[in-house]
Parts: C-alpha cells; structure tokens; sequence
C-alpha cells in the first residue's frame, strides 16, 4: 500500500471537533473528540472513539456515561485547551465554565448545544474503545455552525 495515498485518503474523512465530557466517583474531565457519529434515530444513539488507558476512556468506561458538547466555529483556542490532561477548578475546566445535567458529567455553557448519552455498548478495536451511547439528554444554548476540524487546520488519520 502507498502510505501517502493512504494517509491523503484518510485525511478525507471529515470531521467535527466536540468537547466531550466524563464523570466517575474521582470527578469529571473533558477532552477534545472527533471520532463521533450518530448511528441509530430510535432510540437516538452515537458512537464515540476514545483512547484506551486515558482517564477519559478509563472514566466512560466506569461511569457509563458521557456528555457531547457542539462547539461553535471560531472556537479553535477552546477545543485545542483540551488537548491534554486537565483538573477541575469549581465549576470550570481549561478556565471554561461548565455545569452538569442528567449524567453527571460537563456541558459548557460556551457550547452551542450537547446532549448526554448513557453507554450501552463498548467494542475494543486498535488502540481505541467504541461506546454506542443512548442519547437521554439534550439542550440548545444558541444557534451557529459548528467547529470543523478542517478550519482548524488539525489533521486526524492516515
């Protein structure tokens, strides 16, 4: 196989940026998620990658639970402070602020919209765990478009 190609043709798949929130018994975390789709309309459900072993992953896969939250375009600063291990501070995370709903886990009040989804399945493939998540929870905080990878200029596959 042509690496090139290859990496070129994966890097065709497009992709949104989401914060994606979490919670166990330690508390709550957030990190930056693109690997999301939804995959049923009844009962709404999506699918979210994680990386195995991080405390994001580790906290999916103990708590059950996980939050999405849409980002706005234009929020490249946001989603890029979550690109690595945070702690909370009270109610903020990276300095955002955040509150919780039905899961327990962070919904950014600069988020345009999230919903909550409570797991009900898992596969571990690669070096990733899939979660097909039931969504149970929803909000608007207003209306805009949505972050893309491709205006932030990151690159994720190949």
């Amino acid at each position: 196989m042509d690496a090139k190609a290859k990496k070129t043709a994966l890097r065709g798949i497009t992709y949104g940026l989401y914060l994606v929130g979490t919670k166990d018994e330690g508390g709550v975390n957030a990190f930056a998620g693109n690997w999301l789709t939804q995959t049923s309309f009844e009962p709404p459900m999506v699918t979210l990658a994680a990386k195995a072993g991080t405390r994001s992953q580790e906290q999916i896969a103990a708590g059950g639970v996980f939050s999405v939250n849409v980002l706005e375009t234009g929020q490249k600063e946001m989603v890029t402070a979550f690109f690595r291990a945070l702690e909370p501070e009270g109610n903020k995370l990276a300095g955002y602020e955040f509150y919780t709903g039905e899961t327990g886990c962070p919904i950014f009040k600069d988020a345009l919209s999230y919903f909550e989804c409570k797991v009900v399945d898992k596969v571990e493939k690669g070096d990733h765990y899939i979660y097909v998540g039931e969504v149970i929870g929803a909000g608007v905080h207003r209306e805009g478009d949505p972050l893309t990878m491709k205006e932030t200029g990151f690159y994720y596959g190949g």
